[in-house]
C-alpha cells in the first residue's frame, strides 16, 4: 500500500525554488535541498525526480509565481506606461519572500548553453514577457497613449531587454534610485 505524502508539494517546491534562486543550480547540493525543503532525499526523488528535474519544475513554479504577481499589478492599472512600470517595480521593490534578481535570468546565464531543456524553457518565458509588453504597447496605441508611429514589436524587444538588464543589476545593487532611473529612461522612449 502506498504511503500518503506528509508534505504539501507546492510548498516544498517553493522552498526548492528559493534555494535555486539564491544559490544557482550548480552550487545547490541535494543536501541543501533536503535541508531547506524539510523532506527526505527519497521523497524528493519519488515526487520530483533528480536534481535537474526538480530544477526545471522549480523554474516552472517560478514562472507561475512571477506571472501572477505581474498580472495582478498590470490588471490593476488603466494607463499602459504605469502598467509597464509596475512590471519593472516587481524587480526594483522585491517582497520579503523573494531573493533579489531573477531565477529565469540566472538559469539563462548559468545553464542555457549547457542544457537545451532549460534553454527552451527560458526562451518561452522571455517570449511571454515580450508578448506582454507588445500587447501593452498595442493597447496604448489603440487608446492614444502611445504613438502609432513606433514599432510595437521592436519596442517590446527593447523594453524586455531593459527588464532583463535590470534583473541582473538587481543582483548587484540595492540602489533603487539608480534602478528607477533606468526604468524612467526606458519608458521615456515611448513618449
Amino acid at each position: 500500500m502506498a504511503r500518503n505524502k506528509e508534505f504539501d508539494e507546492q510548498e516544498v517546491l517553493s522552498k526548492a525554488m528559493e534555494v535555486f534562486w539564491k544559490q544557482g543550480y550548480e552550487k545547490t547540493s541535494l543536501q541543501d535541498l533536503v535541508d531547506h525543503m524539510g523532506i527526505h532525499r527519497r521523497s524528493i526523488y519519488d515526487t520530483f525526480g533528480d536534481k535537474r528535474a526538480l530544477f526545471i519544475k522549480a523554474l516552472m513554479h517560478y514562472e507561475e509565481t512571477i506571472t501572477k504577481r505581474i498580472q495582478k499589478k498590470v490588471e490593476s492599472k488603466i494607463k499602459v506606461k504605469q502598467a509597464i512600470r509596475d512590471v519593472f517595480d516587481v524587480i526594483i521593490y522585491p517582497d520579503d519572500q523573494n531573493p533579489r534578481g531573477c531565477l529565469t535570468v540566472n538559469a539563462a546565464v548559468e545553464l542555457s548553453l549547457l542544457d537545451s531543456d532549460v534553454s527552451k524553457k527560458v526562451t518561452e518565458m522571455f517570449d511571454k514577457t515580450e508578448t506582454l509588453f507588445y500587447d501593452l504597447i498595442r493597447h496604448g496605441q489603440e487608446t492614444g497613449e502611445i504613438s502609432t508611429t513606433i514599432d510595437a514589436k521592436g519596442y517590446a524587444h527593447f523594453i524586455h531587454n531593459s527588464l532583463v538588464g535590470l534583473r541582473v543589476i538587481a543582483k548587484t545593487t540595492e540602489d533603487q534610485k539608480k534602478m528607477k532611473s533606468i526604468v524612467d529612461v526606458t519608458l521615456s522612449t515611448l513618449d
